[in-house]
């Protein structure tokens, strides 16, 4: 049995509360479960110096966990003057999870950072971000589209992140902090809807994982992120 009663195959509830705030470009509230982040998409008129003059844009991320979000204070990285590297791997992974499905030449020279905050950490932040911040960069998309500031959407496609796992020799999906922190294996997965991968890590941190435990969490994550999708679309649809 799951410390939350779930079956292995059942997801937590999953939301995005799209307006979430009132100045960002496009701005969520990703639920899941009791893990919430507020992604927010921001577009600037000006590309980093790199890409400068080549008609291109860039789509980068932004990670951070405030200070109550953890059941022990977590201080603030900017009080010490230096990110983890816990937090540069995750928001370079929202980066490059983003960047997988926007047409950066579509984009023009434009810079869209989405900035995902962890409000409440109960497990699977990284993929609620990653979740939460395509709602996001999508409505923003949109709304550039609609104030005729970009002709057409760049973004060409769907992602969705979920995390896997095996808890107790069973391949469970979408851990929360209970399961994650005795799990014998953390897997988190992105993919398009297509079912085509964007992103896989995965770490055996008790027992060495085989191919058949492989493709069941595999298999777990298909079905969870086709779930994450439908939320998102709804999202998507609603916003104003």
């Amino acid at each position: 049995m799951r410390p939350s009663g779930r079956r292995p195959e059942e997801m937590r509830s999953v939301n995005f509360l799209t307006d979430y705030t009132v100045h960002a470009d496009g701005s969520v509230l990703a639920e899941f479960g009791c893990t919430r982040v507020l992604c927010t998409a921001s577009i600037e008129n000006r590309v980093p110096s790199w890409i400068r003059g080549s008609g291109k844009g860039w789509v980068t991320a932004e990670y951070g966990m405030l200070p109550g979000s953890t059941h022990t204070r977590t201080g603030r990285e900017a009080a010490r003057g230096k990110q983890s590297g816990r937090t540069q791997e995750i928001q370079r992974l929202i980066g490059r999870s983003l960047r997988a499905v926007t047409d950066l030449s579509g984009l023009g020279e434009r810079t869209v950072t989405l900035d995902c905050d962890v409000i409440q950490a109960d497990g699977g932040t990284r993929t609620a971000a990653i979740s939460g911040a395509y709602v996001a960069l999508v409505i923003a998309m949109q709304r550039a589209c609609s104030d005729n500031n970009v002709k057409t959407s760049p973004i060409h496609g769907m992602i969705g992140a979920i995390s896997v796992g095996i808890y107790r020799g069973t391949p469970v999906l979408d851990l929360d902090y209970a399961e994650d922190s005795e799990a014998e294996t953390d897997m988190n997965i992105v993919m398009n809807e297509a079912g085509r991968f964007i992103e896989v890590q995965g770490t055996a941190e008790g027992h060495a994982f085989d191919r058949k435990e492989l493709e069941a969490l595999i298999s777990l994550a298909g079905s969870g992120i086709k779930k994450v999708m439908e939320a998102q679309s709804l999202a998507i649809a609603s916003a104003r």
